[in-house]
């Protein structure tokens, strides 16, 4: 019983749950928070903050299980090399006209639709590091292209890679669409 009423910290002294109601505003935030205005002293300034966090990201990147990471990683790749690794995530090659093969990272029970996005967020990333073009239409893209996986069309968006026979490392092609007359 004795615990319960005991609330608060002050210097070090136990104070009771009724000693705290009877305190004023004031009082009760020098409770609370005792170093709140030291850490307001020690705050970083942002980009000190980034440099740091950059330098970490950096040393991360080195790790053998990461090392097939860019050097402007972000969390979100991170996280995929990490599931990848962990069985969670399969790689989806995917062969465009021009022969580029692009490694997309998807989870193991992805939809034709989570293959596409994932292929929209790698070009964004590798538009944005290597600086190309700003913006590309993937409703066009995608009313011109469709997805092909040994001779099938992905044309469903909403069914499983799985479904279609892909596996890890399966190799998946970007092919024109035919016009309908």
């Amino acid at each position: 019983m004795e615990e319960e009423s005991l609330d608060t910290v002050r210097g070090g002294q136990y104070l009771k749950v009724e000693e705290v109601e009877n305190m004023n505003e004031t009082d009760k935030t020098d409770v609370a928070a005792p170093d709140a205005e030291e850490e307001d002293d020690e705050a970083l300034p942002h980009s000190e903050i980034l440099d740091i966090f950059e330098e970490g990201l950096a040393q991360l990147v080195q790790d053998p299980l990461l090392c097939d990471l860019p050097i402007q990683v972000t969390l979100e790749e991170v996280n995929s090399q990490i599931a990848l690794e962990y069985g969670q995530a399969m790689t989806v090659r995917v062969l465009k006209a021009d022969g580029e093969v692009m490694p997309i990272v998807v989870v193991q029970n992805a939809t034709v639709l989570d293959l596409k996005k994932a292929i929209c967020r790698f070009m964004e990333l590798k538009q944005q590091r290597e600086g190309g073009v700003k913006h590309v239409s993937w409703r066009y893209v995608w009313r011109t292209y469709h997805l092909v996986f040994q001779g099938e069309r992905l044309e469903y968006d909403k069914m499983r890679l799985k479904d279609y026979g892909i596996r890890n490392r399966d190799e998946v092609t970007f092919m024109k669409r035919l016009r309908k007359k």
